[in-house]
């Protein structure tokens, strides 16, 4: 009886994660479509059109500078109901606008709200929910990211017979209220609860996901891990840069930056257009082939989230990435020697589905594990905003550059690179990236301490 009230508990967590991915994933999927129709209204070059898409990305960026400290200072929980409201009025800012610049603003402040999320929920969910269930407790924001996203395709989809991109962003606003909602309901994470001295309450809110000798073994654990850390150094130089946790940050900076390089979120985000320059010449075609690509990208999910705690991070991470340097290989191979016509643009929806397929078995679904598990507890939500910084910056500067990039060195130039990049990644899985199936944070925490 206790174990299927804590499991429920455990679960109801897990459920506000997926709604934060959903949300997510929302975000970056609905642009994909709006892009086919926008310049009928607001007049824009492909350079404006470009930092549109990015727009979004570089709010996120800003908004992952500031999170980490305002988590610690307000609590996990606070943080997510503020970014439900930023996001919110970014949303109707962009379904309202009447210029390009209310447009590229309201797509900024979506972004930070959006930002936000990606730092605060995986936070929230690494410090709450118990260690078994971790894995897929975190892979869930990325599984319902990828919901998120094929929402936002089937959204696009019955939008583009209207040809209504203000509905496209205004819809928006649904996995936005909920989020709000949900954030209002939850309580604070242990973790946090205990670096604000609250010990009594932080016992509490394990005792709901947790057996009652389980709670108190891990609040032990909990006030262990951060008495043996404490120093009397302020700042950032208390923390971030010392030398016991050189190596955690390398691996999750490395992971975060490598991640965009290999191109996923320009893909997904430019993925009509590129379909329709490819050779289906249709919107309808364009579009049908983009909401393949994220229905792949949520099944695969799905079937990676029913492995991360059996087969581990590693293996997984290391399948991905060998799988999509072969995957935009092809398709770099496609766009420099086919010949025009439906037939390339079929060949190309092969290579970018097989590519979404090894993304989401791997760096999809293993990402948010390694940014929230790596990181030892003084130093998580410091180091995971600086990680999300360099993760959207990334993104923003390929995202901002990409069809100048294309301009410059054609599309088959711009899937080798992303492919040489995809390739360092593969390497770092294979020799650096450690096994944290099954481990405690506090377990991880010290195999990096020897």
């Amino acid at each position: 009886m206790f174990e299927v009230h804590h499991n429920k508990a455990a679960l109801t967590l897990i459920l506000f994660a997926a709604i934060g991915g959903v949300l997510y994933g929302y975000d970056i999927g609905i642009i994909a479509g709006a892009l086919l129709f926008v310049q009928r209204d607001i007049a824009m070059s492909a350079q404006q059109m470009s930092f549109l898409v990015a727009a979004v990305l570089g709010g996120g960026a800003f908004a992952t500078l500031v999170t980490g400290p305002l988590s610690d200072w307000l609590g996990r929980r606070l943080m997510l109901a503020a970014a439900s409201v930023i996001f919110l009025i970014g949303v109707f800012s962009v379904a309202f606008a009447q210029s390009y610049l209310i447009l590229l603003l309201g797509r900024i402040t979506q972004g930070i709200g959006v930002g936000i999320i990606t730092i605060a929920v995986p936070l929230y969910m690494a410090e709450s929910v118990p260690s078994h269930l971790r894995g897929r407790g975190i892979s869930a924001f990325q599984m319902m990211l990828t919901v998120g996203i094929l929402l936002a395709s089937l959204v696009d989809l019955y939008f583009t017979t209207k040809g209504s991109w203000r509905g496209m962003f205004l819809s928006a606003a649904v996995p936005g209220v909920i989020m709000l909602m949900g954030a209002l309901s939850l309580h604070d994470s242990p973790r946090w609860l205990m670096m604000k001295g609250r010990h009594e309450k932080a016992l509490f809110v394990l005792r709901k996901t947790r057996p009652e000798h389980v709670a108190h073994s891990e609040l032990e654990q909990i006030k262990h891990s951060l008495n043996s850390h404490k120093d009397h150094v302020t700042g950032i130089k208390s923390s971030l840069l010392q030398r016991r946790y050189a190596l955690p940050l390398v691996i999750v900076f490395a992971v975060a930056i490598l991640g965009q390089l290999t191109g996923i979120n320009s893909i997904l985000q430019f993925s009509a257009v590129i379909l329709k320059q490819a050779g289906l010449s249709s919107n309808i075609s364009a579009m049908l082939g983009s909401t393949a690509i994220t229905g792949l990208n949520f099944l695969v999910t799905v079937v990676a989230l029913s492995l991360i705690d059996k087969v581990g991070r590693k293996a997984l991470l290391s399948i991905g990435t060998c799988g999509i340097v072969c995957a935009l290989i092809y398709s770099a191979l496609v766009f420099g020697f086919a010949a025009e016509g439906p037939l390339k643009g079929y060949l190309l929806l092969g290579g970018v589905l097989g590519f979404i397929l090894f993304f989401a078995i791997g760096p999809g679904v293993v990402v948010w594990l390694i940014l929230s598990e790596l990181l030892p507890s003084r130093i998580r939500s410091s180091g995971m905003a600086v990680a999300l910084f360099l993760n959207s910056l990334t993104s923003t500067l390929l995202a901002s550059v990409f069809l100048d990039l294309v301009g410059w060195i054609g599309y088959a130039g711009v899937f080798g690179l992303c492919a040489a990049f995809s390739f360092i990644y593969f390497l770092l899985a294979i020799f650096i990236v450690p096994e944290t199936k099954n481990k405690t944070l506090e377990e991880i925490e010290h195999y990096f301490a020897k």
